[in-house]
């Protein structure tokens, strides 16, 4: 063997062992980073792919109408439940509404993930959105003050701080955002408090009754107490809501490959008509028609 072919084997075993040593240390590298191995991990436990895997999607709810209503048989029903199912329908995935629970204990099953969302449609606050993703609106609730028909102490105009008054009684669901909003708002005024288990109907009961001044709703429910029992209560406020809150879906936080594709199914029956066409099913069975306000489209065609 020549000095010349000696040097070029020499040459190639130096190139072949550099080539091997730097694929070793990439490997080394991508396996081990910490980076690396979070996104791996993230990747492989996401619930994007854990739907895709297992072809189902967990839901648990909590019964507040129109959103989720239970049904004769005891199955959930309502807007939510029917806009989540054709959700599910459209992405190949099976609905489970696996578990009802308590507005209390929505977040603490998404964290055990012993559902993979919450099919009620809640509202945004700022504790759901610190500890959960909410999912583009359904439609929206307008929240107003409520008061006897009689009642003459709030006439046209007032100012809202004449409720922030020891003589002024709001009635309010138990940890609900109607008794969040009393307690920021009018902290002075006495609350008039009602368990978790109560219906917003049993607090125009106490307007009516007298036990209470005020209640926080939003027009489903007082168009539906009205039904019952014609021009017992009045909106004081009519053209100005407490707060307007979008109707959303509820997952865990960090989800994005599965937010993005959710999102994009619910834009998508907006633009078909599936959510309006549920909205009027559900108005009109309860012959509450125009008590939703809708989703205005993210785009503008007028010239």
């Amino acid at each position: 063997m020549t000095k010349a072919s000696i040097n070029a084997t020499a040459l190639l075993r130096v190139i072949v062992a550099a080539a091997t040593t730097a694929a070793l240390v990439s490997f080394v590298f991508i396996k081990f980073s910490p980076q690396r191995s979070a996104q791996v991990m993230q990747n492989a436990g996401s619930l994007y792919e854990r739907l895709l895997q297992t072809g189902e999607i967990k839901i648990g709810y909590t019964i507040y109408p129109p959103g989720v209503i239970k049904g004769q048989d005891g199955k959930p029903t309502g807007i939510a439940v029917d806009v989540l199912n054709e959700a599910a329908s459209r992405l190949n995935l099976k609905a489970n509404w696996s578990e009802e629970v308590g507005w209390a204990t929505q977040i603490e099953g998404l964290d055990a993930k012993r559902y993979d969302i919450i099919g009620t449609a809640v509202w945004p606050n700022p504790k759901r959105a610190r500890l959960t993703t909410l999912s583009k609106p359904l439609f929206y609730s307008p929240l107003y003050l409520y008061a006897r028909a009689d009642e003459n102490r709030f006439p046209a105009g007032f100012d809202l701080s004449q409720l922030n008054n020891e003589t002024v009684r709001v009635s309010a669901i138990e940890g609900a955002t109607a008794e969040t909003i009393a307690k920021g708002q009018f902290p002075k005024a006495q609350r008039v408090t009602l368990p978790q288990s109560a219906d917003v109907a049993q607090s125009f009961l106490d307007l009516v009754g007298n036990k209470a001044d005020l209640v926080i709703t939003e027009p489903w429910h007082a168009k539906k107490f009205l039904n019952a029992q014609p021009g017992a209560v009045k909106n004081i406020l009519p053209k100005r809501p407490l707060r307007v809150f979008g109707n959303c879906f509820m997952f865990a936080r960090d989800q994005t490959a599965f937010e993005n594709m959710l999102n994009v199914v619910i834009e998508d029956l907006h633009q078909s008509g599936f959510v309006e066409q549920t909205i009027r099913k559900y108005e009109t069975a309860e012959k509450l028609e125009n008590a939703l306000v809708r989703a205005a489209p993210d785009y503008n065609l007028s010239e």
